[in-house]
């Protein structure tokens, strides 16, 4: 009964650390500002675009399409900013383009 226990508990203890995991937000901190990818998603038609949320400073942006081989990112309102030299949009493509 001890052993059935135990295996039980390991199960569990292994499942909350698995799905605690894949909430986990990506942070770096950048110029002084806490930059953190809160939500990201790789487009299946065109590899080098991303679908990401992302928190600066505790402020959450809403969902924004990061173009890395472009450079820039498309606004929810169509708006095209360019990336900055060391903000947002060059992290997402520095870290997740390896």
């Amino acid at each position: 009964m001890l052993k059935i226990i135990m295996i039980f508990g390991l199960i569990v203890t292994n499942w909350t650390i698995m799905t605690s995991s894949a909430k986990a937000e990506f942070c770096r901190q950048i110029n002084g500002q806490q930059i953190c990818i809160t939500k990201i998603k790789r487009s299946a038609k065109n590899y080098w675009e991303y679908r990401a949320a992302v928190k600066i400073d505790q402020e959450t942006r809403p969902i924004e399409i990061y173009n890395c081989r472009q450079g820039h990112r498309i606004t929810q309102e169509g708006e095209i900013i360019p990336f900055k030299s060391d903000g947002v949009g060059k992290l997402i493509c520095r870290v997740l383009n390896k």
